[in-house]
C-alpha cells in the first residue's frame, strides 16, 4: 500500500473535489465538506491538504477567469487526476472489502 496511502480528511477532499467537479476551489471545498460530513475543517487545513494531495499528483489545479464577486480576484480550481481516481477507488475496495468481513455477530453485538 505504500504510496498509495490517503489519510482520512485526504479522502475526503478529494472525494469533495469530485463532488463539485467544476466548481472545486478551497472555499466551495470546505463548504461542501460541512454540509457532506457536518465537520466545518479550517480553510488552512483545507489549503494544506489540496496543496499535499497535488504534490502527490492526485489533483491539479489552474487559475480560473476573474469575478466581480471576488473583486476581480481569481480562484484556484482543482481537478481530479486518473491517479486521484485511482487512490480513491483502491481505498473505496479496500474498505469494503474490510466493511464485508467483519463478522454479523459483531454488529449484532453478541460474542463469535
Amino acid at each position: 500500500m505504500k504510496g498509495t496511502y490517503l489519510g482520512e480528511f485526504e479522502e475526503l477532499v478529494l472525494l469533495t473535489v469530485g463532488i463539485l467537479n467544476d466548481d472545486a476551489h478551497a472555499l466551495a471545498i470546505q463548504r461542501e465538506l460541512k454540509n457532506q460530513s457536518g465537520r466545518q475543517p479550517m480553510i488552512s487545513s483545507v489549503h494544506k491538504v489540496l496543496v499535499r494531495l497535488e504534490d502527490k499528483s492526485y489533483l491539479t489545479s489552474k487559475m480560473g477567469g476573474a469575478t466581480a464577486e471576488r473583486g476581480g480576484r481569481r480562484k484556484r480550481l482543482y481537478e481530479m487526476t486518473a491517479a486521484g481516481k485511482k487512490v480513491l477507488a483502491t481505498s473505496r475496495e479496500l474498505r469494503n472489502k474490510m466493511w464485508d468481513n467483519v463478522p454479523q455477530v459483531v454488529w449484532e453485538g453478541g460474542k463469535p
